[in-house]
């Protein structure tokens, strides 16, 4: 029963706003002693954490890395390619980010994407100089939801796509938890069949950039309608 005690710890830390580091260490140090650890096992145990886990850390270093290159035009060089496109649009943009993004993660390269690397620096960037060329000015609802759609391609693809290839942590996950329930598979038929899901999230998927297209098209005349009578 006492050992449970770090997740309200958590909560009412996360609740006041409490620093969260703080917070998770408590209820670390607290849990810890509940089990009727030693104080040297508490800390043995944060030691094994980080080092199991220190290259999580990894990710830090790529946002000063964006942060540079938006402070010297990242965003303005991508609206300058994409407005040269004139059959660009935002929904085509983002469909072809979704086929690189699902491929390059069904070949085990997940991190050639993601929000802070990709999305917000390029894509969605990309995505509304597209609307822009062809729609004119764009209102704040109208890039929200481009910037919205961006995040969920990058989301989907990646999440369909990683399962094909089979050294992802999401098969291993899958084949043991199976395992645990007596059910025997390889990882190569769980990868094999995650085959026609992808397809079925890549076709759903474009049909609902190609409504984006449509709905933006709407948003916008509406958008020209009510300022040309204001």
């Amino acid at each position: 029963m006492w050992v449970l005690m770090g997740v309200p710890i958590v909560v009412l830390g996360f609740a006041l706003r409490f620093n969260a580091l703080l917070v998770v260490t408590v209820a670390g140090v607290a849990t810890g002693m509940a089990g009727g650890l030693h104080t040297v096992e508490i800390v043995s145990a944060f030691g094994k954490a980080f080092a199991d886990n220190r290259y999580m850390g990894l990710i830090w270093l790529t946002l000063p890395v964006i942060a540079l290159l938006e402070r010297n035009g990242l965003k303005e060089q991508a609206r300058n390619l994409i407005s040269r496109l004139h059959a660009a649009t935002a929904g085509r943009v983002l469909m072809l980010y979704f086929v690189i993004r699902q491929v390059t993660a069904a070949l085990g390269l997940t991190s050639l994407g993601g929000h802070a690397q990709m999305v917000r620096p390029l894509i969605a960037p990309m995505a509304e100089a597209a609307a822009a060329n062809r729609h004119g000015d764009l209102p704040d609802q109208v890039r929200q939801q481009i910037r919205a759609n961006a995040s969920a391609v990058d989301n989907i693809a990646v999440f369909f796509g990683e399962d094909i290839f089979i050294a992802i942590q999401s098969i291993l996950l899958i084949k043991g938890f199976l395992e645990q329930n007596g059910v025997a598979v390889e990882p190569l038929h769980v990868s094999v069949w995650a085959i026609p899901t992808a397809i079925a999230a890549l076709l759903i998927h474009m049909t609902r950039l190609i409504l984006l297209d449509r709905n933006l098209s709407h948003k916008m005349s509406a958008f020209r309608l009510s300022a040309a009578r204001s």
